[in-house]
């Protein structure tokens, strides 16, 4: 069928089942939108190019499908730099659409040129030029199959504004064949019966739940595993909700922002088995010397990731759910069968640094506890909430806290992208319109986003909003006074807007508190007000995270 390349650019989406994209227009991809326009598919419009990535992000991250933006070249594209290399540090789906100049100016520095595809190399799962208009079906079918298969991530496709504007006879692909890309699903029967074998003759087993669970959507195959065999469980800050809070194997999170209970379980046990974890420096920051004296199992399906950041005894490469599903299997044959007394002095040990562990809830004079705000904000939140954290201390008080119990916990695992929250918030709710959907910011970071109340109030996304202020760069602050003796420089956000006349100006209900009995009210107010909200919670500036 002939029509032109930016229609048939539409063509796939539709193809794709895409319904909404987030985006920010330009002159070099004009002829898109001028398509767009006559599709059912919806904008929405951001009000800067890197918030189309992180919008994207969170509505890939609550569909599990690969989300689409679309900005313009040059500046457009740059903008967008950061939103990509937070999904691709994060494994998330996406494809990325940039206009470019003309194919005749391509290298010869016009207005608005980059070459994009040259500048995202190190962080983007595959990049496309298209100069030749007949390829257009052929990429936008493989860009969609790449970005959401295998390990997940980001592709981009750069199309040059005059390309866009040929005509083509289009079809589109049933499949993508690419014979050089086949990722491994299942994993290896003998490797499966090796790390069974290892668990077995474990005494003090341990599940490390990474962010990999939530991207198979092996949430409730890790569930059935870990009951099954009785093994306790500790997550990664991406691995956050993999199983339900109040679950009796589960631990919290490690790391160097962690709770005392699940780190010390990763020191004490014999056998680690890693689903879907990377391993990164806050994770686990001396991953040599641990692994000296334990088993290590590593789970993934990437084989990039076994043994990068530490060194492991039994690899095993594939789509975690089906290696999960695979073990729970092994299990239920005789020779690999536990019961919930083959660990009872594990379990004991630890039930009783559980019993020791109390979280910090305790009153603050003149400022807001702001722990005991993410506990008690939780404990009202519907039971299938999606929190999107920040980065910063916001992010630490919302992960160590988190207890919705059928809830998603978003955040910037990876880059630790400030001003991530809100935009991704967006592109959450814009999946998930039934769900309440909170973002988390501190004050620093609810400023490098804060033009996304423009997007939300003019695409009726209503995103409740929580504001941690504390008039500093918290993490940053509290990093300096340990490691620098104390000696703050450049953390300190005088100047700062007054954000409840900042929310008026959008049209935005909100409320401010200063003291803890004041919580509840507030809460109330977030929760049940209808459409947006903003909360501004005034926290101490030497309250730590640590």
């Amino acid at each position: 069928m002939k029509m032109t390349v930016s229609e048939a650019m539409i063509r796939c989406l539709e193809a794709e089942g895409i319904s909404t994209i987030f985006g920010y227009p330009g002159a070099t991809i004009c002829p898109f939108y001028d398509a767009l326009s006559h599709s059912p598919i919806r904008h929405v419009l951001v009000r800067t190019e890197q918030n189309a990535g992180h919008a994207a992000n969170g509505y890939a991250r609550m569909t599990g499908k690969p989300a689409v933006c679309v900005v313009t070249s040059g500046p457009g594209a740059t903008n967008l730099i950061t939103g990509i290399s937070t999904a691709y540090m994060d494994s998330i789906p996406m494809v990325i659409i940039t206009g470019q100049v003309v194919s005749s100016l391509l290298g010869s520095d016009v207005f608005q040129e980059v070459d994009i595809t040259g500048s995202v190399e190190p962080f983007i799962k595959h990049s496309y030029l298209v100069k030749d208009p007949a390829e257009i079906g052929r990429v936008f079918k493989e860009a969609f199959y790449i970005a959401g298969s295998g390990r997940p991530g980001p592709v981009l496709i750069d199309i040059p504004m005059d390309v866009q504007k040929m005509e083509v006879d289009f079809t589109y692909p049933e499949k993508a064949v690419i014979r050089s890309y086949r990722p491994s699903f299942k994993g290896h029967i003998g490797q499966i019966n090796k790390a069974a074998a290892a668990i077995a003759k474990a005494k003090r087993p341990l599940i490390v739940a990474g962010g990999g669970i939530f991207i198979s959507r092996a949430e409730e195959t890790l569930r059935t595993f870990a009951h099954k065999t009785h093994i306790p469980v500790v997550n990664t800050l991406m691995g956050i909700g993999a199983m339900q809070p109040n679950d009796p194997v589960q631990l919290g999170m490690i790391g160097i922002h962690g709770v005392r209970p699940a780190n010390y379980a990763v020191n004490q046990a014999d056998v680690l088995i890693l689903c879907g974890a990377r391993v990164a420096d806050r994770t686990i920051p001396n991953p040599e010397a641990l692994a000296r004296h334990k088993t290590i199992i590593h789970m993934d399906i990437d084989p990039a990731e076994i043994g990068k950041n530490i060194g492991v005894d039994i690899p095993v490469v594939g789509d975690i759910r089906m290696i999960l599903s695979q073990l729970t299997e092994a299990f239920e044959k005789s020779d690999f069968q536990t019961d919930e007394n083959s660990w009872n002095d594990w379990w004991e040990e630890l039930l009783y640094q559980k019993s020791e562990y109390h979280p910090d809830h305790s009153e603050r004079k003149g400022f807001v506890n702001p722990k005991l705000f993410m506990h008690e904000l939780y404990s009202q939140l519907p039971d299938n909430s999606i929190v999107v954290a920040d980065v910063g201390q916001n992010q630490m008080w919302a992960a160590n806290e988190f207890s919705v119990k059928n809830g998603r916990f978003l955040t910037s695992g990876g880059m630790g992208t400030m001003g991530y929250s809100l935009p991704c918030a967006i592109g959450a709710k814009a999946a998930c319109p039934d769900r309440m959907t909170v973002s988390v910011c501190g004050d620093g970071s609810f400023q490098m986003c804060f033009m996304e109340l423009a997007t939300e109030c003019q695409h009726h996304i209503p995103v409740k909003t929580v504001v941690f202020t504390n008039n500093r760069l918290g993490m940053v602050r509290e990093h300096q006074r340990v490691a620098w003796d104390n000696n703050l420089t450049a953390v300190f956000l005088d100047g700062s807007p007054d954000f409840a006349k900042l929310a008026e100006a959008y049209g935005i209900p909100s409320a401010r508190i200063h003291l803890d009995e004041q919580i509840d009210v507030a809460i109330n107010s977030l929760i049940h007000s209808e459409g947006p909200f903003l909360l501004e919670v005034i926290v101490d500036p030497l309250e730590p995270t640590l």
